[in-house]
C-alpha cells in the first residue's frame, strides 16, 4: 500500500516539477536533483544507507527552497518524505 501511494506521489510530484516556469541557477540545480531521485525510486534503484539520506536530505532542501513561491509543490515533496519514512528511509 505505501509503495503504490509512494509511487502515486512521484507522479504527482513529477507532474508539478514540469509546471515550474520561473527559475534561477539554484532552482535548475535543486529541479534536476529532484528528477534524478525520483527517477531513482520510481525504477525501485534505491542506494546504500549514505546515498538514501543524501537524498532525503535534498528533498528537504526542496521544501524549503520552494515553499514560498511553490508552497503546492513543497508540499507534495513533504508527503513524498513522510511517505518514505514510514517506509523506512
Amino acid at each position: 500500500m505505501e509503495q503504490q501511494k509512494l509511487r502515486e506521489l512521484l507522479e504527482t510530484l513529477h507532474q508539478e516539477l514540469e509546471q515550474v516556469d520561473s527559475v534561477d541557477e539554484t532552482t535548475v540545480a535543486v529541479l534536476s536533483n529532484l528528477r534524478e531521485d525520483i527517477s531513482k525510486l520510481v525504477t525501485d534503484n534505491v542506494g546504500t544507507v549514505h546515498e538514501n539520506e543524501s537524498l532525503m536530505e535534498r528533498m528537504s532542501e526542496a521544501v524549503d527552497h520552494f515553499e514560498t513561491d511553490h508552497p503546492k509543490l513543497s508540499m507534495t515533496i513533504q508527503h513524498v518524505l513522510e511517505s518514505l519514512a514510514k517506509m523506512g528511509f
